[in-house]
């Protein structure tokens, strides 16, 4: 079954789509020279207006640019550092109604997504939480948060090193970060932006069980 990842980045969500099966291939705008599978330097909202392309995919998955919602968008103002206000999610959603195919929207827990369901770090064992919801046009389950033994999350998100009111910290080192988020070749500001591959595999799971 081959799977198409828009707004891919450097490929946190395809992993765990070709883990769970999928032959993947990503999009993205910008040059993702880690990106680990088949990819495609385009503007995403170029490739959505191609119907007889997308549908050439089994699936479609989508991460549109969440920096407008997402609740790190004062710290990375704070730290001097750029946020993009464009929301391309109302967009994406038309486009991928319009295939008829299977579809799968990602975005942060403030997006105006429909009937999400939500993904955490804790529920899989890894030391970030990195809440991320998921919208589909198929039946998605996903587990529960287990804050309480997962203790303390390591922060990947502003810088390295930063210390979080509260208590805990950015991660320390990139070896750290990389543990944390189970992803193993992506550097600093790629895990910033990066969905932990478990999240996607459970996803994909569960839509091949289904198609």
């Amino acid at each position: 079954m081959r799977l198409l990842d828009l707004y891919c980045k450097a490929g946190g969500a395809s992993r765990g789509y070709s883990d769970a099966g999928f032959e993947v291939t990503g999009v993205d705008i910008k040059k993702q020279k880690r990106y680990p599978f088949t990819f495609i330097q385009a503007d995403v909202l170029d490739v959505l207006q191609d119907l007889e392309y997308l549908r050439s995919f089994d699936v479609i998955a989508a991460s549109p640019p969440c920096q407008t919602h997402s609740i790190t968008k004062h710290l990375r103002i704070a730290q001097g550092k750029k946020t993009d206000k464009v929301d391309l999610l109302p967009q994406t959603r038309h486009q991928l109604i319009k295939t008829n195919l299977p579809y799968v929207i990602e975005n942060v827990p403030l997006a105006p997504l429909i009937d999400p369901v939500q993904f955490c770090g804790s529920t899989y064992g890894l030391s970030v939480r990195r809440h991320r919801m998921f919208e589909s046009n198929m039946v998605l389950f996903a587990g529960l948060c287990d804050h309480k033994s997962q203790g303390k999350p390591v922060g990947i998100y502003g810088s390295m090193r930063d210390e979080i009111p509260n208590g805990g910290h950015t991660a320390k080192t990139i070896e750290q970060a990389r543990e944390a988020m189970g992803i193993d070749w992506m550097i600093w500001g790629e895990l910033v932006e990066a969905i932990p591959p478990i999240y996607t595999y459970t996803i994909g799971k569960q839509i091949l069980e289904q198609i």
